[in-house]
């Protein structure tokens, strides 16, 4: 198996090395990772400016870019060959409900997933590293699961259509305090903290975005009420954001709106 690795925070962050050291061990491991931290970029593409493509000591390459970036150029050109598995993280925090909008560990993911090849978004639910080889085992462990049902994919089996998107956030627990697995919705978080402001020392007003908002969907069979509970939480997700159970009443009110301008 051939999998390329990815994420957010950077090519030296213990969570992309961790799970490297993990996936090396079972598969073909390519890391193609930002240069610095790109947290919150979501599926952003670098479309204006050059990007570049460096090798670190480790055999890493990272890329002035986005995490979208790494894997785009990789998967076009830069590997020379298609992966079987793009794996992003592992991320410093979690990246449940609302936050799989902006991550851009869930964006690398994705954007495997968007050329057609399964995928996973790996976070830990709280920053710090903490049992940072903990998770990477647990990644592992998954991404053998996983690759058995690939295998049986190939055979002609289905038991699940490919390709597939999962985003699993694991508890900063010793491994013996990690209750299983449990797949989940996403939840939903309050809005987003007050802007910060600050005064340059040049006089002029600097504003910094403010802190996530707290969860507001946190109960059961969410991602937060399983991470909660010491659950890793995995949930499927999709690229569609067509909002399905309202496309009557949007078609109904097109039509009223064309029969009163006509």
């Amino acid at each position: 198996m051939k999998i390329l690795i990815c994420n957010d925070d950077g090519y030296q962050a213990p969570g992309i090395v961790a799970l490297y050291e993990a996936l090396k061990t079972v598969a073909d491991v390519e890391v193609v990772a930002p240069e610095i931290n790109n947290s919150a970029k979501s599926n952003a593409l670098t479309l204006h400016s050059p990007l570049y493509v460096h090798t670190a000591a480790n055999g890493f390459r990272f890329v002035n870019g986005t995490p979208a970036d790494c894997v785009h150029i990789a998967l076009t050109g830069l590997l020379g060959y298609r992966p079987d598995l793009v794996v992003s993280g592992i991320n410093n925090g979690a990246n449940m409900g609302d936050d799989t909008i902006y991550s851009g560990t869930v964006g690398a993911a994705m954007e495997g997933y968007l050329f057609g090849i399964p995928a996973l978004a790996f976070s830990q639910t709280e920053k710090g590293w903490a049992h940072i080889e903990v998770a990477a085992r647990r990644a592992r462990e998954l991404v053998m699961q996983l690759a058995t049902s690939m295998e049986m994919l190939h055979e002609g089996q289905r038991p699940a259509q490919a390709p597939w998107l999962l985003n699993v956030n694991i508890p900063n627990l010793p491994d013996e305090q990690i209750k299983g697995v449990k797949v989940a919705r996403l939840g939903r978080r309050h809005a987003a903290e007050r802007v910060i402001t600050q005064t340059s020392p040049r006089g002029e007003t600097m504003y910094w975005i403010g802190s996530a908002g707290p969860a507001k969907d946190d109960g059961e069979g969410t991602d937060f009420h399983a991470a909660q509970q010491g659950y890793m939480a995995i949930t499927p997700l999709q690229v569609d954001l067509t909002d399905h159970e309202r496309l009557p009443f949007w078609t109904q009110s097109a039509a009223r709106l064309s029969q009163a301008k006509s």
